[in-house]
């Protein structure tokens, strides 16, 4: 009788332990589309008819829609990784883990930085987190990114 193969691995799916949506603040939308209509505004003076109308048809969407695509950047420790947008990192070439707050990320981004570091950085996040990366083979020292619960994914990373 032969076994099905995935019986013997280790589970790799289900709850992530630590997962975070780095959407845009809700009240970002309203002056977007504020913007947008100004810009449709533009272009509806210069047209008379049906044609007036195509510049909120194509700029009010526009908006909404790179506002949502900013605010899809995803942290998550799942399945033995850490998931920051699509990098990916096993969890065992993580090292020493810093949370830097709020007030440090001009230190930490600026003299501090290592050009060959990764990042990842949404400026209305207010805490970032450094953590080492010990991969020999990996050329980056270390990884920078924001996170609003810090604590929650540096708890999820020693787990």
């Amino acid at each position: 009788m032969s076994e099905h193969p995935s019986a013997a691995a280790p589970a790799t799916s289900g709850r992530p332990r630590f997962d975070e949506r780095l959407s845009v603040p809700v009240w970002w939308y309203l002056p977007a589309i504020g913007v947008a209509v100004l810009l449709g505004a533009e272009v509806h003076m210069g047209y008379p008819g049906i044609r007036s109308w195509i510049g909120y048809v194509v700029t009010v969407p526009l908006f909404v829609i790179a506002l949502f695509c900013l605010g899809r950047m995803r942290v998550r420790v799942a399945a033995g990784e850490l998931h920051v947008g699509a990098a990916r990192l096993p969890l065992r070439y993580i090292g020493r883990v810093e949370i830097v707050p709020k007030d440090g990320k001009q230190v930490a981004l600026g003299p501090e930085l290592d050009p060959a570091a990764f990042l990842m950085l949404r400026s209305w996040v207010g805490p970032v987190v450094r953590l080492e990366v010990t991969d020999p083979d990996d050329p980056t020292p270390y990884w920078i990114f924001s996170v609003r619960d810090s604590e929650a994914l540096v708890a999820a990373l020693e787990r």
